[in-house]
């Protein structure tokens, strides 16, 4: 975090363009997908702030308490909607707001931000942020985290990124539906872009690739 050049900025770029993109989809959506697309929003523009090179801004050391109140505040209230979708799919299977994948994908990226943020303010963080300072971005040799726990997160971010990237290769389209027949969505063509579910798959991506760049160099 807080790197240098080039791969810093570009990382800050990417972050801040997802987390405005989640702006726009919580004006085009409501309910669950609206909190998710906030929290998405907070995680976008926190990565950003984390990821602003070293040369241009070096936060005092209590920012990064105030970074992990933040994101311990979102990991809480995303596993209080993960609790509210178990319970809701133990009432009955199928009900709105039941428990999905993307309500834990929440979770552990909200746990992984407040990781890294709480890794960072301890002294060992302290170390890797003189060596990111004075090496230009990079800290060779320096562990600011629990290797085990960072190494876990690793391997989830990456294995999403394999899925979501495989996910997102084009498929041949299903033939068309004829015209007053039935596969037209509820929000029909006015639904808009920003709830387009390959771009929300896209922005997904992009933060869980900004995430494995962060980890790498926690």
């Amino acid at each position: 975090m807080h790197g240098g050049g080039l791969s810093g900025w570009l990382l800050v770029a990417l972050c801040a363009a997802t987390g405005v993109y989640c702006l726009l989809r919580m004006r085009a959506c409501d309910g669950a997908e609206r909190q998710a697309a906030g929290g998405e929003a907070v995680m976008g523009f926190g990565m950003a702030a984390m990821a602003l090179p070293a040369a241009v801004l070096t936060p005092p050391g209590w920012s990064w308490a105030v970074y992990a109140a933040v994101f311990g505040g979102t990991a809480l209230f995303a596993l209080a909607g993960t609790a509210r979708g178990f319970l809701v799919d133990q009432a009955g299977p199928g009900r709105r707001g039941g428990h999905r994948p993307d309500h834990l994908h929440h979770l552990v990226g909200s746990l992984a931000m407040f990781y890294m943020a709480l890794a960072m303010a301890t002294p060992a963080g302290e170390g890797v942020r003189a060596a990111q300072g004075a090496h230009g971005g990079h800290a060779a040799g320096v562990v600011g985290g629990i290797p085990v726990l960072t190494g876990g997160l690793l391997l989830y971010y990456v294995v999403y990124v394999l899925r979501s990237g495989a996910r997102l290769v084009p498929v041949p389209a299903p033939a068309p539906v004829p015209a007053g027949g039935a596969g037209m969505t509820a929000g029909g063509p006015g639904a808009g872009w920003a709830t387009r579910p390959e771009l929300t798959l896209v922005c997904r991506l992009s933060m869980a690739l900004a995430m494995v760049a962060m980890l790498v160099t926690l």
